[in-house]
């Protein structure tokens, strides 16, 4: 198993899930960790790279539902795929509108569980991938010093250099070499792309 291979954290009370689900996801690539409740699942580290969590809804302590919403409030995002021997619609609807990835009912198909753990893996990466990217532009934004926040925020919306100059009270040259440092700043090639990174990182002229 190649050590870049996806974790899957499973979390179950019952033992015999636990030891085949393990198994059955080793032989499939993915690297495992079981854990016999929410609470021991808490006290582990968070993992830093692509995983997904498979989770039983009904456990002592803690349910599934309610770990999936105390990692919510933690800010903990994770992609989760419930599995349940009783399964209900409101739960399951409860669980889908929380973000699971999927709701499986046991006992479990094997080719839908590993179906659905390869989609909670990818949606994860896409997100890591995302926030990775909205860090560097934000990064980027705080180079700039706060007259080229200025410049940036109304170069987006169109203004010309005249028309920035005249709301800035700075001359029309001046407003040339501040845009030319918040291109740079930025890594932008053009006004479109400046406009693309300023809607990610959200950057707005102030009082609009």
């Amino acid at each position: 198993m190649s050590e870049s291979a996806p974790l899957v954290l499973v979390v179950d009370d019952d033992p015999s899930v636990r030891k085949s689900l393990t198994r059955l996801l080793a032989s499939a690539d993915f690297m495992v960790e079981a854990f016999a409740s929410a609470q021991e699942f808490l006290a582990r580290e968070p993992h830093e790279g692509p995983c997904c969590l498979v989770l039983d809804v009904r456990m002592p302590g803690l349910s599934g539902i309610q770990l999936q919403e105390t990692l919510a409030a933690a800010g903990r995002r994770m992609s989760i795929v419930f599995v349940t021997g009783h399964a209900d619609v409101p739960t399951s609807v409860k669980a889908m509108k929380a973000g699971a990835v999927d709701l499986l009912t046991k006992p479990v198909d094997v080719k839908d569980l590993i179906a659905a753990i390869r989609r909670a893996v990818t949606r994860d990466e896409h997100e890591r991938t995302g926030e990775t990217r909205l860090a560097e532009i934000r990064r980027r934004v705080e180079l700039l010093t706060t007259r080229e926040t200025e410049v940036f925020a109304r170069v987006v919306t169109g203004m010309l250099n005249k028309q920035i100059g005249a709301a800035l009270g700075i001359g029309e040259k001046t407003v040339k070499v501040h845009r030319a440092r918040v291109m740079e700043k930025m890594q932008a090639g053009s006004v479109a792309e400046l406009v693309r990174l300023a809607d990610e990182a959200g950057v707005t002229v102030s009082g609009s």
